[in-house]
């Protein structure tokens, strides 16, 4: 990764907190969900002990459910031994402060075992390996990431009391680029802008998506490991964003039979020049690199899925005619396709349509690069462009369910050889562990549809 200058320096955080301007800081990591996991220090004990030792926190965190459930099948952490310890260290590039909470700086940390080594199962450190081997290639990746989400008038308390039923959108109808929808909600709009661009990221634009309530604000490209972090703290201050508004927000990939949450990737690749490495003479104005590198992201789809879609409602996403991508083709400037060409010249790059909002950025990000690493390992050959309607045109099919990925990714030998068994069975017992959940679970579409008439 090239030096940076972090959005906070350690000098600044002395000063601030001096002042008084600072008495908090937040040291936290992505777990396997994307979540931001860890502790809030105050700032003194930070700068005089947390610096320069890093914490500890319970090995769980990276073997629980989405409900902080304790669950077997993980070889890193469990009953058996005994739940200890990995040490959080503070990651001082990403120092930043976090306006939306009134004295207070956050840093994101990289987890190590007692020995030093690195936790090989953590989504950072999953990320880290593969743009290291993006870098002995002398070349580093530019990542953007597009996120939407739905708004609600009612609070997070409210929705949890109404088991999330009879929720109130906060726009009534469709308002894909309405100026006036996207006016209604401005207040809140405005204030995550604006405190995102006060913890250090460049915010672009916000916009009005296809379902009632739904919208998307879009943040400039940065290296990849800087983005997935951003993404990590903007999806967790957003969120808090909201509850201060008496609103609630919802990223999860398909919140109902209409348009889902997506969350477009777009990726493209820099030589050690700072010189865009997919530009080139070939059709489309591709290089030969990106011409292998797309390919591999097309015959590693499938088995990379789980990567990109890694939880049950991930699936309900992919509907033929919803934006959402069914078809492995990819297509120039063609929304029906899973991976989409757009850009020339230092902008050329390529967009993954498969992850929605409920995406681990850190993971999806290294599934990328492995992909596109294998592309150019094996030379592979890009096949032409989908033209038309990807969705119609008879290609493969993306897997349905997370069951159909789960066992694509366990068999891939392509993962295997890109991650590792450790980091395949890790996130293989991920799914299994969800997948036992949702089969336990009676649905209310199975009461309404049997409570009288079965």
């Amino acid at each position: 990764m090239a030096d940076r200058t972090p959005p906070l320096s350690v000098e600044e955080l002395h000063a601030l907190v001096a002042g008084g301007e600072l008495d908090t800081v937040v040291l936290a990591f992505p777990d396997m969900q994307g979540r931001l996991q860890g502790k809030r220090f105050a700032a003194r004990f930070f700068l005089d002990e947390v610096l320069r030792h890093g914490t500890e926190g319970c090995n769980y965190l990276l073997a629980v459910d989405a409900d902080m459930n304790t669950v077997d099948g993980y070889a890193m952490s469990s009953w058996d031994r005994g739940y200890g310890d990995f040490a959080m260290r503070p990651d001082l590039a990403t120092l930043r402060r976090v306006p939306w909470h009134p004295g207070t700086a956050l840093v994101v940390a990289d987890l190590a075992w007692e020995d030093g080594s690195p936790v090989t199962a953590a989504p950072r450190q999953i990320l880290r390996r593969q743009l290291d081997r993006l870098a002995a290639l002398g070349l580093t990746a530019q990542v953007g990431t597009e996120l939407e989400f739905i708004v609600f008038k009612d609070t997070y308390e409210q929705a949890w009391n109404t088991n999330y039923q009879g929720l109130t959108p906060a726009n009534q109808y469709n308002v894909d680029y309405s100026v006036l929808g996207t006016g209604r909600v401005e207040p809140l709009l405005r204030r995550i802008r604006n405190e995102m661009a006060g913890a250090g990221m460049t915010v672009e634009s916000a916009k009005g998506e296809c379902n009632p309530g739904q919208h998307e604000i879009a943040f400039r490209y940065d290296e990849a490991l800087v983005t997935c972090d951003q993404h990590a703290i903007y999806k967790t201050g957003a969120k808090e964003i909201a509850a201060q508004e008496g609103v609630s927000l919802t990223f999860m990939a398909k919140y109902n039979e209409r348009e889902g949450n997506s969350c477009h990737i777009h990726l493209s690749l820099t030589d050690t020049g700072g010189r865009p490495a997919f530009a080139g003479d070939g059709t489309h104005g591709m290089s030969p690199l990106m011409r292998h590198f797309l390919a591999g992201q097309l015959a590693a789809l499938r088995d990379f899925s789980l990567l990109y879609a890694p939880n049950i409602n991930s699936y309900k996403r992919f509907q033929p005619g919803s934006f959402a991508p069914t078809a492995i083709a990819w297509g120039h400037d063609n929304r029906t396709c899973a991976l989409r060409v757009v850009g020339h010249g230092r902008s050329l790059r390529f967009e993954n349509r498969l992850p929605g909002g409920d995406v681990n950025p850190h993971l999806a990000v290294a599934g990328m690069v492995a992909a596109g690493l294998y592309g150019v390992e094996q030379e592979l050959e890009l096949p032409e462009a989908c033209e038309g309607n990807a969705y119609t045109a008879g290609y493969a099919q993306v897997p349905t369910t997370l069951r159909e990925a789960a066992e694509l990714w366990e068999t891939s030998p392509v993962a295997k050889a890109a991650f590792g068994d450790e980091v395949v069975d890790h996130y293989r017992n991920m799914a299994r562990v969800e997948l036992a959940a949702f089969d336990a679970a009676v649905t209310d579409w199975e009461l309404r549809r049997s409570f009288e008439r079965m």
